[in-house]
């Protein structure tokens, strides 16, 4: 049987697929890296695009949080405007009273009772005075009672003096000053 030698034919099969392997290997890993860099370029285009919108987000924020710090000082002056109408309101209203006040003690104050000092606080009223006797400071308080403009009458102190040769009794009486809108809310 004649020998035939396939041994170079072989070997150079052999060379041939190695070279073929290696170029395939080499085109892989060209592959590999072109897709790694590709995913890479699209992921940083992707990330720099969120830190885009994400710079505006703040941008925008910040714009707002001024807004709001505006409307809140906005809302704030408004409060205090609203407060001094409605203190400016009720010292319109209660302008009247006063003179009502002044007036309606004046009428109501019995012969032989002197007034020495009052002192006003909220809608109380502390009245000081000098009196011929203290049935005259009864007299007083049912004045006061009987009376549209104040109400409550109190007695905090009568005490009887001797000046000179007569008697005399120092009193301090409080009494409540009625506000004409007390009562149109009393009968609502």
């Amino acid at each position: 049987m004649p020998r035939i030698n396939l041994l170079p034919w072989r070997e150079a099969e052999r060379k041939k697929r190695q070279r073929d392997f290696g170029v395939a290997m080499a085109g892989g890993v060209v592959a590999a890296i072109a897709g790694i860099l590709v995913t890479m370029f699209v992921f940083s285009q992707m990330i720099d695009n969120q830190e885009a919108r994400n710079a505006r987000l703040k941008a925008e924020i910040v714009e707002l949080e001024k807004s709001i710090t505006e409307i809140d000082g906005l809302e704030r002056q408004k409060e205090r405007l609203l407060a001094r109408m409605e203190i400016i309101e009720q010292l319109q209203q209660s302008r009247p009273e006063i003179v009502h006040l002044f007036d309606e003690i004046a009428r109501q104050m019995p012969e032989g009772v002197y007034l020495t000092g009052m002192k006003q606080t909220g809608s109380r009223v502390e009245v000081r005075g000098i009196a011929q006797s203290s049935t005259r400071v009864s007299a007083l308080m049912r004045q006061i009672d009987s009376s549209e403009w104040m109400s409550d009458p109190d007695v905090d102190k009568v005490e009887t003096t001797q000046s000179g040769a007569s008697r005399q009794a120092e009193f301090v009486l409080y009494l409540k000053q009625v506000h004409q809108g007390d009562d149109m809310e009393e009968e609502a």
